[in-house]
């Protein structure tokens, strides 16, 4: 009885934890990426003046 509720608890943190890592890998890290690439491509204009 003891034995199969840590088994289930084992389980559902590994769920939880497979479950995160795949958001992580399928939509932060992209996003990360493309902000980084963005701010490289198109640079900040501090010292230009508004018109």
């Amino acid at each position: 009885m003891i034995s199969g509720l840590g088994l289930t608890i084992f389980i559902l943190i590994g769920g939880m934890a497979f479950w995160l890592l795949f958001f992580l890998l399928g939509f932060i890290v992209p996003f990360w990426i493309s902000l980084g690439v963005f701010a490289k491509v198109r640079p900040k204009r501090i010292f230009d003046e508004e018109k």
